[in-house]
């Protein structure tokens, strides 16, 4: 189930908020295939940590907007939508997790509901390379 709403942002329009922790992946590929690097930043919590660009940290919800922005500009499109493996929960924390659309990696991602029940990233790992047999 998902409701609409304006997410925790500050964006222009009304976006589908994640009701449920699996609802913020899903919707981080809608709004990057829509090309929306400020409905992506909505995804984070504002003290969110994200793993990209490779090797690198970026700490805070505009500073990821702002990745995104430069990520968006040179990933091509459109994102698969991938899979999403059990996810583990534990009070208002969540444990969400894909493997990559061609197998050779995954994502992992904790995600927190917010007092209004929307859930949003705290952690994203983005891409973890798969184990070579």
């Amino acid at each position: 189930m998902t409701e609409t709403g304006t997410g925790n942002g500050s964006g222009t329009g009304a976006r589908e908020r994640a009701v449920t922790p699996e609802d913020v992946t899903r919707l981080f590929v809608e709004r990057a295939n829509a090309r929306d690097a400020e409905g992506l930043a909505e995804l984070y919590a504002p003290d969110a940590v994200l793993a990209y660009p490779p090797g690198a940290t970026t700490v805070g919800r505009e500073a990821i907007r702002a990745v995104c922005e430069r990520m968006l500009e040179h990933v091509p499109l459109p994102f698969p939508r991938e899979e999403p493996l059990p996810t583990v929960r534990h009070g208002d924390l969540a444990l969400t997790s894909t493997r990559s659309a061609d197998g050779k990696g995954g994502r992992v991602q904790v995600v927190r509901r917010e007092p209004d029940g929307g859930w949003v990233r705290i952690i994203d790992r983005p891409e973890t390379p798969g184990t070579s047999a």
